[in-house]
């Protein structure tokens, strides 16, 4: 998967990106009849998924695709599944790495692995986008370059002192017998229940209590996967939960680490563990969007930037309105959406994205968009 490019040539599009959400429109680009495209990939396809601690899962469950129109919540494109094609229902980020090459490979996608994207700039009627090696230009350019490579280390005073949770390899390879873990959503959560596993003592912190949200959206409360997690009873033996107590400083001295919540203080041997999210990639290509209050980019009803036409978003950092698109079964909706409108200007009629709608991949009315409520 990889290709060659020459100054010369001026692509339809370039998609930055080839992890869920830049494989997933890609293909949906091909649907659309899109040919002259290219992807550009900083690693290896799926590479943020394969950097997941090892025993890490998905929280939503993955099910065949099936005949009535329900698609595998986990997949990216129409016909494909990762439950069928791996054979389990909470894939591995590594399994899950594996799918997107495979999807990457049937579908035939130009993909230029090892292409780390420097800079993207609208000169004239094109975009360039300058790469490590050369500089490409494109008509349009899809921005997918995910999260998870992003990790979130600031927000207290010593936060630089913890280890990111995205760091982690094992959690086999901690030392230690007595953990804090800062941050109790998913992440946070999944890394106290690995430790739990191992008999490691686990005190976890989040400035809320997650654990006891009322709301039925994925994106605030958390999974049932995890809630039925806490509730084994190692993960109860083993865990000490620490609700509406947000760390205030993290400070080491002599190998010892003092964690500062609420006014209370509480030592560790071991770093303190960051569960406390991500920054996003999206913030290397603010400057060619507009703002919106929550600091997230401000997106037509194309995903299209609203003051520089031709980049579109594509991903977990899609906002609209106080829709959070921050699943794959959420963005994947957006796909044919984007790629619908990129086709338009090109002139093209892009029927065979008509399928996407039969599987409710395809958005009209953002203001009902039928993901965010329990119905």
């Amino acid at each position: 998967m990889t290709g060659t490019s020459s100054s010369d040539i001026v692509y339809d599009v370039v998609v930055v990106g080839a992890g869920a959400a830049g494989v997933g429109v890609s293909v949906a680009l091909r649907h659309a009849g899109i040919e002259n495209f290219l992807v550009l990939e900083r690693q290896t396809v799926g590479a943020s998924f394969a950097s997941w601690p090892a025993e890490t899962r998905f929280i939503t469950p993955s099910y065949a695709t099936n005949s009535i129109g329900m698609l595998d919540l986990n997949s990216i494109a129409i016909g494909t599944s990762p439950a069928f094609s791996l054979g389990v229902e909470h894939p591995t980020g590594e399994a899950y790495a594996t799918h997107l090459r495979t999807v990457a490979r049937f579908f035939e996608l130009p993909i230029r692995e090892y292409t780390d994207v420097m800079q993207v700039a609208k000169v004239g009627a094109a975009f360039d986008i300058e790469t490590a090696g050369e500089t490409l230009q494109a008509r349009n350019v899809i921005w997918a370059a995910g999260e998870f490579q992003y990790p979130r280390l600031s927000g207290f005073a010593g936060s630089q002192l913890c280890r990111h949770t995205a760091t982690i390899a094992s959690y086999d390879e901690l030392d230690g017998d007595d953990f804090i873990v800062v941050g109790g959503y998913e992440s946070g959560v999944d890394a106290a229940f690995h430790l739990a596993c191992r008999d490691k003592r686990v005190r976890l912190f989040d400035k809320d209590c997650p654990w006891e949200a009322e709301s039925s959206d994925p994106s605030v409360a958390l999974s049932p996967f995890t809630l039925e997690r806490m509730r084994e009873r190692r993960f109860m033996r083993q865990v000490e939960l620490f609700p509406n107590t947000p760390v205030e400083s993290v400070t080491c001295v002599d190998a010892t680490y003092e964690v500062t919540a609420d006014g209370k203080r509480f030592q560790t041997c071991a770093p303190p563990l960051l569960a406390g999210g991500f920054e996003g990639s999206h913030r290397l290509v603010a400057d060619l969007f507009e703002q919106r209050e929550d600091g997230s980019l401000l997106l037509s009803e194309d995903d299209e930037s609203t003051v520089i036409p031709g980049i579109f978003l594509c991903g977990p950092a899609v906002r609209h309105n106080d829709h959070v698109f921050c699943f794959i079964f959420k963005y994947r909706q957006r796909f044919a959406v984007v790629a619908k409108a990129i086709a338009t200007s090109l002139g093209l009629p892009a029927e065979s994205l008509e399928a996407y709608r039969e599987w409710g991949m395809y958005l009209d009315d953002l203001s009902c968009c039928g993901i965010e409520c329990a119905c």
